[in-house]
């Protein structure tokens, strides 16, 4: 599209790119894309990344080591560390690992709605039903408690 400003076709262009890379050249290529000037393009560009891959590789052996190296790679960025800590957390919830409910209490909206409708952790649930910050993740809880 001629009439988008640049700052959308790069973001295509990086959403693209990154859901096309190979392991091998995932890291370089998502520093790269954080090397934008436009910070908040790419952020959001990495980001989308960062959940579409952490959604396929959240409940496998390889997790770990991606969320190391994607972790060294977004340090000093608060939403992206937040998120990939919040899909290591939904990891541990989802596969009975340990984990605090504190650090599932201070959540952002986005793991507790993800927690509340998708996980069959009793504790977890019983967590959220009793103080999950919204009313609608602490229904969701509940119900999926009974």
């Amino acid at each position: 599209m001629d009439d988008e400003p640049p700052e959308h076709a790069r973001h295509a262009g990086y959403r693209l790119s990154l859901a096309r890379v190979k392991d091998a050249d995932e890291a370089a290529l998502v520093a790269e894309v954080l090397g934008d000037p436009d910070t908040v393009m790419a952020e959001s560009a990495v980001s989308g990344h960062l959940d579409d891959r952490a959604a396929a590789l959240h409940l496998l052996p390889s997790y770990p080591a991606w969320a190391d190296r994607i972790a060294g790679l977004v340090e000093g960025r608060l939403f992206l560390r937040r998120r990939l800590g919040e899909w290591t957390l939904l990891r541990a919830i989802v596969l009975g690992t340990p984990w605090r409910a504190e650090d599932l209490l201070v959540a952002t909206d986005w793991l507790q709605r993800k927690v509340s409708e998708q996980s069959t952790s009793p504790e977890a649930l019983a967590v959220l039903a009793e103080g999950g910050r919204t009313k609608r993740v602490r229904a969701a809880a509940a119900r999926r408690l009974s």
